[in-house]
């Protein structure tokens, strides 16, 4: 595996309560080998020319030990925005299981986003962290159906795989989420497609639902979606042309029905999808803002 240099690894968050609530942001591995067709951070601002090739970074556990030791606040550690903190590397590298240790030793919690059941090799480090601080862990699941996921995530885990690891996860006494996004307009922008996944999280005890009824597109990651279009759906991407044009936020042309159909069945199963439901529900009974010094 190539290794990339790296002088910091886990940095602060916009703004104090980030995404999911997260204060910190953590990308152990640069690039991802999942092939989905959607993914924005194939994007040209990204600056990452090959995005199909997963590296790691440099002496990254020592960098991350450091990092957690100058912080003065503990808080949530957002990782797998920009590569899947479980790729098929993380199998022998288990970069990602030390660092989540290293947040288990000096109090952070984590919030981990993946498209890998890997992450169930995990569970003893997670319930070890989240004795003292929040522990989320998020599972994309765009679609139910394995075949349609081979499709637009060629080389993940099939989302039979993910939906059997968030049960794991759950009867382990974590909080899980399902990230149902993107919902990809004419292709998984069904009330079945929505209804299936919904079903299915309460079959298995999933806290919580995070959507996007769409997707967005720019530059190099637009081009590579159109690709992927003609390839598996043809003719589809004179749609997406007609309708979006260069548009970077592509919503669904049903969202607003969409959207009434998830929420109804979100709330009849008991499922929450509100960021701030879901970031108040995992964090409740943890001191966010407590002043530590290491």
């Amino acid at each position: 595996m190539q290794m990339l240099p790296a002088k910091t690894i886990v940095t602060n968050t916009k703004s104090a309560a980030g995404w999911f609530g997260a204060r910190y942001n953590m990308n152990i591995y640069r690039g991802c080998c999942h092939g989905c067709i959607y993914c924005d951070s194939r994007s040209e601002c990204y600056r990452n020319d090959d995005f199909d090739t997963v590296c790691a970074k440099q002496d990254a556990l020592r960098i991350i030990r450091d990092d957690l030791r100058r912080k003065t606040r503990t808080g949530v550690v957002s990782t797998g925005a920009m590569s899947d903190p479980y790729n098929p590397f993380e199998c022998t590298e288990q970069l990602t299981r030390h660092a989540l240790e290293l947040l288990a030793a000096y109090g952070f919690g984590a919030a981990i986003a993946t498209k890998s059941d890997l992450i169930c090799r995990d569970i003893d480090i997670l319930r070890e962290i989240r004795q003292n601080a929040p522990v989320l862990c998020k599972l994309t699941v765009t679609t139910a159906d394995n075949t349609l996921a081979r499709k637009i995530e060629p080389h993940a885990p099939p989302p039979s795989a993910r939906l059997d690891a968030l049960a794991r996860l759950h009867d382990a006494g974590l909080h899980t989420c399902i990230l149902l996004m993107p919902v990809l307009p004419w292709i998984t922008d069904t009330e079945a497609h929505l209804l299936a996944i919904v079903q299915r999280a309460k079959q298995i005890g999933v806290d919580f639902i995070s959507p996007a009824l769409g997707l967005t597109m720019r530059d190099r990651q637009r081009a590579y979606f159109y690709a992927a279009l003609d390839r598996e759906f043809p003719g589809l991407k004179q749609k997406y042309i007609a309708r979006y044009g260069t548009r970077y936020q592509c919503a669904s042309p049903r969202a607003k029905a969409l959207w009434a159909t998830f929420t109804r069945a979100c709330d009849e199963a008991g499922i929450f999808y509100q960021m701030h439901d879901i970031t108040r529900r995992y964090q409740r009974g943890y001191g966010a803002d407590q002043l530590t010094l290491y």
